[in-house]
């Protein structure tokens, strides 16, 4: 397996951290470039007693906070020992985009947090994690929240 190319997605959960210090450590390990990416989904929402839509300005605001995030994200990761760090911030489908932008940017690795969540939650909520790993284009490692599965 050749890793010289690797996308970690990050939601922003308090467990981001951990998949930060991971992807470093393993970009590190590997000599290898690491992008950390934040997949915004959409959030207009139709629900049964109608459609909610969120603000332009709101949005922009949202989208200021994440690109914040990232920059800070990706000190982190150099604090950590990456070298070669850059982020991403795109709209969409979080699996869906992380699967797309694997392939279309050529990605060997992807490093993808979960949260171990099961039952109803994982019922109700789906994993991210789980379908990047059905639909990835690459080799993806997730990292567990040990935490939130006890």
């Amino acid at each position: 397996m050749t890793t010289k190319k690797i996308l970690a997605a990050l939601d922003f959960s308090k467990f981001s951290q951990e998949v930060v210090n991971f992807a470093a450590d393993f970009a590190r390990r590997y000599d290898a470039s690491l992008t950390l990416l934040h997949v915004a989904d959409e959030p207009n929402r139709v629900f049964p007693e109608g459609f909610v839509a969120i603000m332009p300005a709101r949005t922009t605001e949202l989208l200021n906070l994440l690109e914040m995030a990232l920059a800070d994200a990706k000190k982190e990761a150099i604090a950590a020992g990456a070298t070669n760090v850059s982020t991403m911030l795109v709209k969409g489908v979080p699996f869906a985009e992380i699967a797309q932008i694997a392939q279309d940017k050529a990605y060997d690795t992807i490093i993808v947090g979960t949260h171990g969540r099961t039952g109803l939650m994982h019922a109700l909520l789906g994993s991210v994690a789980e379908k990047v790993v059905r639909s990835a284009p690459c080799t993806v490692i997730t990292v567990r929240d040990r935490a939130a599965a006890k």
